[in-house]
């Protein structure tokens, strides 16, 4: 029953962050950005795995303070938010239905609840209340409002980046604040993605879909050849089944593991 519920959350949304809607008749897929939200879930996974591995105690990581998995997940959330915005500016040029939109993005409130309701469960003490579901979320609903505009998101995603590296108020450090990234002592949290500095980054995304269009970069009708990146481009497809399934799956194995090598002692 749960699997059929996170399917039609997936079959509704389309996508990690493919949220904008048209007409049955104009709706068009872009293969290589398809293929590059593949290459950034499969990224995932592997973090996620280390992570598990961690959790598990067969490796010793601390998520929290080494540079390389600091920046390797930098570097995730910063490929899926710049493709949140190429997808939003994308879809925009097109003749948004807003009922059928704010309907998927309702429906993506709703997968984001289920990871909160996960995370409680698995870590009790790391809830996972503004991840990257949330973010996106929340992110649809604002990009809408720059969506007419072109060098002026690529200054505002600057500047709010360099505002959510460097500026920090004491006004914002109750908890009520989080979302927007500006306290001083940001929290740990598994999955945390605030609105400083990462909304820089989807209005970033928009800038560039922006030059896409202008310049004619990507076609849709483009297609890869080698089962790689079709597969990458299948993963990219179905990214919020994968994002909402991996985790639980890959719990699952671990645990299997752990009851198979109790029986053996």
């Amino acid at each position: 029953m749960a699997v059929r519920l996170l399917y039609c959350v997936f079959e509704k949304t389309g996508g990690l962050d493919k949220l904008g809607d048209v007409k049955e008749q104009a709706k068009v897929r872009y293969f290589y950005i398809d293929v590059w939200r593949g290459i950034a879930i499969v990224m995932m996974i592997v973090f996620h795995f280390a992570y598990d591995l961690s959790f598990f105690k067969y490796i010793e990581i601390d998520f929290n303070s080494e540079p390389f998995w600091l920046n390797f997940r930098t570097l995730i959330v910063t490929v899926f938010l710049c493709l949140v915005g190429i997808s939003l500016q994308l879809a925009a040029k097109r003749t948004l239905n807003f009922q059928r939109y704010f309907r998927r993005v309702g429906l993506l409130v709703g997968a984001a609840a289920l990871v909160s309701v996960g995370s409680y469960f698995i870590f009790s003490d790391n809830l996972i209340y503004f991840g990257v579901l949330h973010f996106i979320a929340v992110a649809s609903v604002l990009g809408l409002l720059f969506r007419k505009l072109f060098w002026i998101n690529l200054v505002l995603g600057l500047v709010i980046i360099i505002s959510g590296i460097q500026f920090y108020q004491g006004v914002f450090a109750p908890s009520f604040w989080y979302w927007t990234g500006l306290m001083s002592d940001r929290p740990y949290r598994v999955d945390y993605v605030p609105l400083f500095p990462w909304f820089g980054v989807v209005l970033i995304g928009m800038f560039l879909a922006r030059v896409i269009e202008n310049y004619e970069l990507l076609s849709a009708a483009s297609r890869g050849g080698h089962w790689i990146v079709d597969t990458l481009a299948w993963g990219g497809r179905h990214s919020l089944l994968i994002y909402l399934l991996h985790q639980p799956l890959l719990f699952g194995g671990f645990y299997s593991v752990i009851f198979f090598m109790s029986l053996n002692k």
